[in-house]
């Protein structure tokens, strides 16, 4: 079985301190937890990138290349290309996703 590289943007990392650092100030020990939840996720990837479905939001616009995982209330983005997966951005998904998602996927497509 091959194994994918796992390349996170910079907006997901981003991302995720502000997640973690929300809850920092909040529960330390739920903040470490939910970091490492959400970086095992990602990084179980790299044997099974085809698991996550498409972005249903995006999929509406005809727009099939981004998968998404969730964790708790996250999701994580991403692409696949090869033999990298490219962590786009890790999202609330009780946020509007669909604004969130075409802002920033715009923003990283520009790059």
């Amino acid at each position: 079985m091959q194994k994918y590289e796992i390349i996170i943007s910079r907006f997901a990392e981003n991302d995720l301190n502000e997640i973690v650092n929300y809850f920092l100030e909040i529960n330390p020990e739920y903040a470490k937890a939910l970091f490492q939840k959400i970086k095992s996720k990602i990084f179980e990837l790299k044997e099974f990138p085809e698991r996550g479905k498409i972005v249903p939001e995006l999929e509406q616009q005809g727009i099939i290349k981004y998968h998404q995982i969730l964790e708790g209330n996250y999701r994580i983005i991403y692409s696949i290309k090869k033999l990298e997966i490219n962590v786009l951005v890790v999202v609330d998904s009780r946020r509007e996703l669909e604004k969130v998602l075409m802002t920033k996927l715009t923003e990283i497509s520009e790059e």
